[in-house]
């Protein structure tokens, strides 16, 4: 989940926002921008130019996010030269989004704030159920596995990740400047309270995972190894040893699907 350099042609706007937004993201090929597919970016930027009727601005996300993957609470900033007035902005962003998207917030904040590099916790959420073949609709939002799973076990399994560690094994593609000594705060699963639908199964789990950074697929590494935990596959024991310094630094090979993950909350830490 990498960053885009902060650039000085931003500081040519007078004005700057902070715009809260939610996306389901099973159609689109994550937030930034590529030449061949649909992603959030190319979306949001397309959307305010309709609010906006030009297209002298620019916007930057947070950070990156996966093919498929979801949001409730994604921040991006906006660089413009015209003043905005939240709640019609808001109303004329929701007018023009298509249904997977939705405007939350709108705040201003100065041209040389920097969404990217400004100190924040996001918290990630993972749902998932186990047991049984889910209703189709549920595909979007919630993996489903039909083996059982010892969730008592992944429990145990999810709280080894809390504290900082070295991260080589859940990491994909990383640069020769990669950091992978990491912190997390919290890292809990427990039972699903936070989305419920009709078709959801009757009970259903949500990994739930906080930290400043985190690194390309590490969450969907990290719940591929309490996956694999849940079938008795690996023990808590080698969970704890691919996280030590000393680790072999192999790249871990069960990458969760990516439609179970959501990035549920940013907290800017100012």
């Amino acid at each position: 989940m990498g960053a885009v350099l902060f650039s000085f042609e931003n500081m040519k706007y007078k004005k700057s926002y902070v715009i809260t937004i939610q996306f389901l993201g099973f159609r689109f090929h994550g937030w930034q921008k590529q030449q061949t597919v649909k992603t959030i970016h190319e979306m949001v930027d397309k959307t305010l130019c309709f609010v906006f009727n030009h297209e002298n601005f620019k916007t930057i996300g947070a950070g990156r996010t996966d093919s498929k993957v979801s949001a409730n609470a994604y921040m991006l900033q906006l660089f413009i030269n015209e003043s905005i007035e939240s709640r019609s902005f808001i109303e004329s962003l929701n007018s023009n989004f298509p249904s997977d998207l939705k405007g939350l917030e709108v705040i201003e904040v100065t041209p040389s704030f920097n969404i990217i590099q400004t100190n924040k916790e996001k918290e990630y959420v993972y749902l998932f159920s186990f047991g049984g073949k889910n209703h189709p609709f549920a595909a979007s939002l919630l993996v489903g596995l039909e083996e059982d799973l010892d969730i008592e076990l992944m429990k145990e399994g999810a709280v080894l990740f809390e504290g900082e560690h070295y991260f080589h094994k859940y990491c994909t593609q990383p640069s020769e400047y990669t950091q992978f000594r990491r912190i997390i705060t919290s890292c809990t699963i427990e039972e699903n309270r936070l989305f419920t639908a009709n078709f959801f199964p009757e009970k259903s789990y949500v990994l739930r995972v906080k930290g400043a950074g985190f690194l390309r697929y590490q969450i969907r590494l990290m719940m591929g190894v309490l996956f694999e935990l849940g079938r008795h596959e690996l023990t808590l024991d080698e969970i704890e040893a691919s996280l030590r310094s000393d680790n072999d630094r192999a790249p871990l090979k069960t990458i969760a699907p990516s439609s179970g993950l959501q990035l549920y909350a940013i907290d800017l830490l100012r």
